[in-house]
């Protein structure tokens, strides 16, 4: 099954409601699928943090009345131990706008264990296949159940599927996104397209990893 999806309209909400993507959200709730507003939960400097918090606040707003979304997934999240206070201070607004509201933390990578408190589900890994065959999990993941981390990988080649979803089962991820697309070093999203070989990846699929 599909867990979730991501909506970003131009960044963010976007200025106005966008006629085609509130088709496209409409189509995954009637098929059962969350949708995910995304949020740029990097904050920048101590003094900025302020007021970056309440733009990420109203752009949660705006997904909410536009678009009806599920939840969030606050991308770019820092993984510091000294910055998941203001993190925590976010998912409490956020969920305070939707009681129900299903928060993805986009850390990217293992992030202070003190995160998993304060989410529904961490991506705990972001990036190229490359890097993605010899990584190692931490440690305190195994505290938690598989359910709440998620992988996310591109420039997968379509004969390491296999490979890929070994290591997602290693490492106690249960919703994972793989790509043949690649970034084309930083100019483009590799998630803004289906992977070439979606269908293979269905079929591949196992009891222990969804995408």
């Amino acid at each position: 099954p599909v867990h979730w999806a991501v909506l970003d309209v131009a960044d963010g909400p976007g200025a106005r409601p966008d006629p085609h993507c509130l088709e496209a959200a409409g189509r995954l709730r009637n098929a059962g699928i969350r949708v995910l507003g995304r949020l740029d939960a990097l904050y920048g400097t101590r003094s900025h943090e302020t007021r970056t918090c309440g733009e990420t606040v109203s752009d949660a707003q705006r997904y909410i009345d536009w678009y009806q979304v599920d939840g969030f997934l606050l991308d770019r999240c820092p993984t510091e131990r000294a910055a998941l206070p203001g993190v925590r201070r976010t998912v409490t607004t956020l969920r305070a706008l939707r009681d129900d509201a299903h928060i993805v933390l986009g850390h990217g990578a293992h992030p202070y264990p003190g995160y998993a408190e304060n989410a529904d589900q961490l991506v705990t890994f972001s990036g190229p296949w490359s890097d993605y065959r010899w990584s190692q999990v931490a440690e305190w993941t195994a505290d938690y159940p598989p359910d709440r981390f998620c992988h996310l990988v591109h420039g997968v080649p379509g004969p390491h599927l296999e490979e890929a979803l070994r290591i997602a089962r290693w490492q106690g991820a249960a919703t994972i996104w793989f790509t043949d697309r690649t970034d084309r070093g930083g100019r483009i999203d590799p998630w803004e397209t289906m992977p070439g070989y979606w269908d293979e990846i269905v079929s591949r699929i196992g009891t222990g990893v969804s995408e």
